[in-house]
């Protein structure tokens, strides 16, 4: 099997706090961020609106496009290339465009003979409603995918394990969700599919470091008298190679898609890239750290018990 470390004894668990220090940083600039903005930037799918696709008979400037919907009071709409150059998708606010948006946008672009010959090859509407109903569907899609992922861990290792999961699912999600704001991108469906991608490959890296940790304890012998935290620590380097390469395969792919899968896609490879990232990180030092700072309170509280019986 291919390694990246021969035999790593890295101490993660004695830089857990610097660790902490560190997300909670970043997870409180985006949290600032979002407020700043006053939330999310979103998508047609969810704040309601119309879009409209339009192929161009040879590609235009977009400065063109934007410069002729200004006319008609449409400047501020989203305009994105998709698929080939030519082909452009205009995605209107709600209410932009009070009568018929597809016909205004098809005149405002016919009054300008630079851009040359154009069709309308489909336009969308999504109303307020369906809008609001969207978002809940995709928080409700996220909780479920949270409930399972704790359901799961639970029953394989302990409640503990499957809490600090979630945990690390939820900070992994915020520092995804935080870098969103902070480049000022769009929250779309395919911003969720990533979102639901990253939940699901960060759990299965922090499943097989707890897999370790349960493999070490069976053999004979091993690990025995060592503390906890050194036995999580030894399971992190133990599962690093497999962790980074893992993370460095899906990063490459997700690269390829943010650099020429094109606008449509961008989004979506962002939200990987910075998800896989977070999720690596989070295996290697928030999943792990929480686990044994519990396991510490845990033993602490019942030392003290013990104590204050023996007393009595």
């Amino acid at each position: 099997m291919l390694e990246l470390f021969r035999a790593p004894n890295y101490d993660f668990i004695g830089k857990r706090r610097w660790a902490y220090l560190a997300s909670a940083a970043f997870i409180v600039l985006g949290a600032v961020s979002l407020v700043v903005h006053g939330g999310l930037r979103t998508d047609i799918d969810f704040a309601g609106g119309t879009l409209v696709e339009v192929r161009f008979e040879r590609p235009p400037a977009i400065d063109r496009i934007r410069a002729t919907l200004t006319g008609v009071g449409l400047g501020d709409s989203i305009i994105q290339q998709f698929g080939e150059a030519r082909d452009f998708i205009i995605r209107l606010k709600l209410g932009a465009a009070a009568t018929d948006p597809g016909k205004t946008v098809q005149q405002a672009l016919a009054s300008d003979s630079s851009l040359g010959p154009f069709e309308i090859r489909r336009v969308e509407f999504v109303g307020p409603q369906v809008g609001r109903d969207l978002q809940l569907q995709a928080l409700y899609a996220v909780l479920a995918g949270l409930a399972g992922i704790l359901i799961y861990v639970a029953v394989r290792f302990d409640l503990k394990g499957g809490i600090t999961a979630i945990v690390a699912q939820t900070h992994d999600v915020a520092v995804s969700i935080g870098a969103l704001s902070l480049t000022d991108r769009e929250f779309s469906l395919p911003v969720l599919a990533a979102l639901l991608t990253v939940i699901g490959y960060s759990v299965n890296d922090k499943i097989v470091a707890y897999d370790r940790v349960r493999e070490n304890r069976k053999r004979a012998g091993s690990q025995r008298g060592q503390p906890f935290a050194a036995q999580i620590n030894t399971a992190i380097n133990q599962t690093l190679s497999r962790t980074l390469l893992t993370g460095l395969s899906v990063l490459f792919a997700a690269g390829v898609l943010f650099l020429f899968g094109g606008k449509v896609l961008e989004d979506f490879a962002f939200t990987l890239i910075v998800g896989v990232v977070a999720g690596t990180y989070s295996t290697i030092y928030i999943a792990a750290a929480l686990i044994v700072d519990w396991t510490r309170y845990l033993e602490d509280r019942i030392r003290r018990s013990k104590k204050a019986v023996a007393k009595a």
